[in-house]
């Protein structure tokens, strides 16, 4: 973890506590050899997570989409009184 944390300017605590969140996500691999800590990333979680962003992608671009063009027409007819 020193030698993960070395280009950062941040304590030592803080970078752990930041792996430990990652850990508990599921986004990082903790295996202990000695008194060495070997971290790898597992990108499963990120990979399902696109998966379900692209599935909704569709709705939410339409409905942004239609606010928008809501919101333009709003600004419009107060532009007009």
């Amino acid at each position: 973890m020193t030698e993960l944390a070395k280009p950062f300017q941040i304590s030592l605590p803080a970078v752990s506590k930041h792996l430990h969140v990652l850990e508990s996500a599921g986004l990082l691999r903790r295996e202990k050899e000695g008194r060495f800590h070997i971290l790898s990333l597992n990108p499963a979680p990120l990979i399902s997570t696109v998966a379900w962003i692209e599935e909704y992608r569709p709705l939410w671009e339409t409905q942004m989409d239609a606010l928008s063009t809501y919101l333009e027409g709003n600004a419009k007819e107060k532009g007009e009184r």
